[in-house]
């Protein structure tokens, strides 16, 4: 403490044994030691007393498309990383598309970080992907710092970046395998939607019987069983079938290297109160009716779903028709993760603590990044967010930070006022100004 440049204090600190009182000391952008709230503050410190608002570990979000470059005008890493830290994320992990190019060769990263390098509001690091013809760049990729690799079983919607097929799938788990990486995986099953009835048009009803819970749970089965056949390290993108569920228990209690993610809109919004035409909300796999949301819930509390990601997904507003068929398919949510969250939580009766373990520290442990970002502790980053946990808005999506300013949760009254957000012991962004980009580059350690 004696040499501390940064004394935060509040009377509500969460820290990986509570939430208590305290004073948290910086110096070079990391916590030295969490103190008592009284403890002195040392000569030539600063003290910033945030009074009673909550200071969290920033979020780390490890499922972002960022489109830069080649979609840019979808969305940036100027923008993204700025709606990220409006919402209290401090560290993003960049999906390897919808970019041109994408995250699939070297070259192509070090394209994708150069573009990202002045831009980045927040730490930022990146995804690599495995598609059918570039098995022999998942080693390379791996060693130049990706965090994992992200692959779909049905077609992902941009032809640069095609889907598995089984026998793919297995060729790219066994070579991920050997260097102990991590596969990602959008698991839907292409044969069950194919079968499914394709209406289009703006009912929302038909979107989602086109999407069927089989569709998913099928091609969790399937991986579930490739990753025990190589001893794999899996986990599984945005799960919104409550039904796969007992699959995921099971092959946990067999040994099988699994995570599973799901995302804010499959646990704050319900098919049945989508309105027709309102393709803000179409996503893939969909937002499901409310009785499967409970069960998301309940597996959240119980720990078979790990963790909570936005899977920010942009377009540009002419994209987002009234026909659910053809309009783009993502959730635009960066900025408003965290309260969309917290209102939903705090009706369950659940606390913020919660909302830290699936948003900060078990995201942050997903990518290996545990020993640096998820937690108010010695050793750590100096990341925080900022939190008026009692206090409300309305969105308007005027004020929000993406680029496109579409949202599925435009009107919408949420707790959790986000007072400022801190990189490295540095407030980036309080009261909505901003400062100019602090963020860093980060690879898998």
């Amino acid at each position: 403490m004696s040499e501390a440049e940064l004394v935060l204090r509040s009377t509500r600190v969460i820290t990986p044994e509570g939430i208590r009182a305290a004073s948290i000391a910086v110096t070079g952008g990391e916590i030295t030691a969490v103190l008592p709230y009284d403890a002195p503050v040392p000569a030539g410190a600063r003290l910033e007393d945030v009074g009673d608002h909550v200071v969290l570990p920033g979020l780390v979000d490890t499922h972002v498309h960022v489109n830069d470059p080649g979609r840019t005008e979808w969305e940036g890493f100027w923008t993204a990383t700025r709606a990220a830290a409006a919402g209290g994320i401090t560290t993003l992990v960049d999906m390897p598309l919808n970019s041109i190019p994408p995250t699939t060769t070297v070259d192509n990263l070090r394209t994708k970080r150069e573009v990202a390098a002045d831009k980045a509001h927040i730490d930022v690091g990146f995804w690599g992907g495995a598609l059918p013809d570039n098995v022999k760049d998942l080693r390379p990729l791996h060693e130049a710092g990706v965090f994992g690799f992200k692959a779909f079983l049905s077609p992902s919607g941009v032809d640069e970046f095609p889907h598995l097929d089984q026998e793919q799938l297995a060729r790219s788990l066994a070579e991920i395998a050997a260097f102990d990486g991590l596969l990602i995986v959008h698991a839907e099953d292409p044969h069950h939607l194919a079968a499914a009835p394709q209406q289009g048009g703006p009912k929302y009803s038909h979107f989602l019987a086109s999407r069927p819970r089989d569709a998913e749970d099928t091609a969790i089965a399937g991986l579930l069983a490739q990753a025990k056949r190589f001893d794999a390290r899996v986990h599984i993108l945005h799960l919104s079938s409550s039904d796969a569920l007992p699959l995921i228990a099971e092959a946990r209690a067999e040994g099988v290297k699994v995570t599973v993610e799901t995302c804010p809109h499959y646990l704050t919004l319900t098919a049945e109160e989508v309105p027709d035409g309102a393709s803000e909300f179409k996503c893939c796999p969909p937002i499901r009716e409310a009785a499967n949301q409970d069960l998301l819930w309940q597996a959240l509390a119980d720990g078979t779903i790990d963790c909570v990601v936005t899977d920010h997904s942009p377009s540009t507003a002419d994209l987002k028709t009234d026909d659910f068929a053809t309009a783009w398919g993502g959730i635009a949510g960066l900025q408003l993760s965290l309260p969309a969250m917290w209102t939903k939580t705090r009706e369950r009766g659940l606390g913020l603590e919660d909302i830290v373990r699936w948003m900060s520290a078990n995201t942050a442990r997903q990518v290996g990044l545990d020993g640096r970002k998820g937690a108010i502790a010695a050793g750590h980053d100096a990341d925080f967010a900022v939190l008026a946990p009692d206090e409300t808005f309305t969105v308007d999506p005027a004020a929000l930070q993406h680029r496109n300013r579409v949202t599925a949760y435009a009107g919408r009254t949420l707790y959790g006022v986000v007072k400022s957000t801190w990189l490295r012991g540095q407030r980036v962004v309080a009261d909505g100004a901003f400062t100019e980009p602090k963020g860093q580059l980060l690879t898998r350690a």
